[in-house]
C-alpha cells in the first residue's frame, strides 16, 4: 500500500522510509531501538491543503497516515511544509535549522525530535529524492 500522496510530492519519502525499515529486521529493530517514540509529520502543501503521516518507532517500526497507529497517541508532532520535508528528507536542510527559522513546529517531546535525523537519513541513502 503506497502512502504517497499526489498533492504531496515529497510523501514519496514514506514509502522510501517504509521500505527502508522493512528491508531487514534488524534495521527496523534497531531504528526502534534508537527511536523509542512515534513521529507525527504534518505536511502543508502549495494549495494549503494539510494532510498527516506518522512513523511507529515505538513497538512495529512501520510508517502509516494519520497521526499515530489506531489507539495511540505521537510523542513528537512536527509540522512544516511539504517542500520544506522534501529538503528535510534530501539532506539539503536540517530539522535544526528548519526549526529556528520558524519553518517547522515541533510539539511534544522535543529531545525525541533529534532521534528522528538518523532514520531519515537511512532513508535518503534508499531514495532517488
Amino acid at each position: 500500500m503506497s502512502l504517497k500522496n499526489d498533492a504531496f510530492p515529497s510523501s514519496e519519502a514514506f514509502d522510501v522510509i517504509q521500505s527502508a525499515l522493512s528491508s531487514s529486521e534488524a534495521d527496523r529493530k534497531d531504528a526502534v531501538a534508537q527511536g523509542k517514540a512515534i513521529f507525527a509529520f504534518k505536511l502543508k502543501n502549495d494549495q494549503g491543503q494539510e494532510e498527516a503521516w506518522h512513523l511507529d518507532l515505538k513497538e512495529s517500526g512501520k510508517v502509516g497516515k494519520g497521526e499515530a497507529p489506531q489507539g495511540k497517541k505521537a510523542d513528537v508532532t512536527l509540522s512544516l511544509s511539504d517542500e520544506n520535508f522534501g529538503k528535510l528528507v534530501s539532506g539539503k536542510t536540517k530539522a535544526q535549522s528548519l526549526f529556528m527559522s520558524g519553518k517547522l513546529k515541533i510539539k511534544g517531546n522535543v529531545m525525541k525530535a533529534t532521534k528522528m535525523e538518523p532514520i531519515l537519513a537511512k532513508a535518503k541513502t534508499q531514495s532517488k529524492l
